[in-house]
């Protein structure tokens, strides 16, 4: 599944923007190179940790690529090319983007998982990737749990199963054996590892705000305004089961991720 560019919201997404941020900061500081050239966020969202990447490679072109304008939008606008003359900021489907020339650190933080046919698209953008250059990638991994359990039954309920069904993302990330064996003809080295943050979230059915800010978007813009009030109003009754309110406001929501950073052979 590719998730439509039109469908992201960056206000609700960025309502946990420090957040979100951290396990591609994470990421990031994983990756070595004495000095890139050219370095790519596929995926950037808001551009966040595109300037970050400028910062830390400052000698380096970098270019944030995604397919929502309005993400793009509020990049540009919170990093404008008078302060940050080393952006360069692309609007592409991500699915089908390809540089003019290989690039040194290509870098994709909660983007890939939304891409079909992983045993094709990571040998795919590996291959891109100049000789010494650094693949690195981070995506969710938490669709065994009740924030991804609880939405996919939901999704199957027979009133609105044909059309939310098509629009859920299902279980997308294949095990770390799977994108090792993917990789490894491409490969010097591998480093894998998943992390599971333990998130401290505040105010009323905040599990609810997070996942309307990322794997709820499709599916609700498949609803009538009726059916997404009803569906969220259930969906919260479910987490308010799952993930209690802590006496204060505050709840405990874990939330499992998958990183791997791959050198270029």
């Amino acid at each position: 599944m590719t998730i439509d560019g039109t469908l992201w919201d960056p206000e609700t997404y960025m309502a946990f923007a420090d957040l979100r941020s951290r396990p591609g900061l994470e990421l990031i500081a994983r990756i070595t190179h004495p000095d890139p050239e050219i370095v790519v966020d596929l995926g950037c969202g808001p551009g966040h940790l595109t300037a970050v990447a400028a910062r830390r490679w400052p000698g380096a072109r970098v270019f944030g690529v995604d397919s929502s304008a309005e993400m793009l939008g509020r990049a540009e606008a919170q990093f404008p090319a008078r302060q940050w003359p080393s952006i360069t900021w692309q609007h592409a489907d991500i699915a089908a983007w390809a540089p003019t020339r290989p690039v040194s650190i290509l870098f994709s933080n909660a983007a890939l998982h939304w891409l079909g046919d992983h045993e094709l698209l990571f040998p795919r953008l590996m291959a891109l990737i100049a000789t010494g250059g650094v693949f690195a990638v981070q995506m969710p991994d938490n669709w065994d749990e009740p924030s991804h359990r609880l939405i996919a039954a939901l999704v199957d309920d027979p009133r609105w199963r044909q059309r939310t069904a098509p629009m859920f993302l299902a279980h997308p990330v294949a095990s770390a054996a799977d994108y090792r064996s993917w990789l490894l003809p491409l490969a010097e080295a591998i480093d894998q590892w998943r992390t599971t943050y333990f998130h401290i979230l505040e105010g009323p059915d905040s599990v609810l705000g997070w996942v309307k800010g990322s794997i709820l978007r499709p599916i609700i813009s498949a609803l009538e305004d009726d059916e997404v009030d009803v569906f969220l109003s259930e969906l919260a009754k479910g987490y308010r089961l799952q993930y209690p309110e802590e006496a204060g406001g505050k709840t405990v929501f874990p939330f499992s991720r998958q990183f791997l950073v791959a050198r270029r052979s």
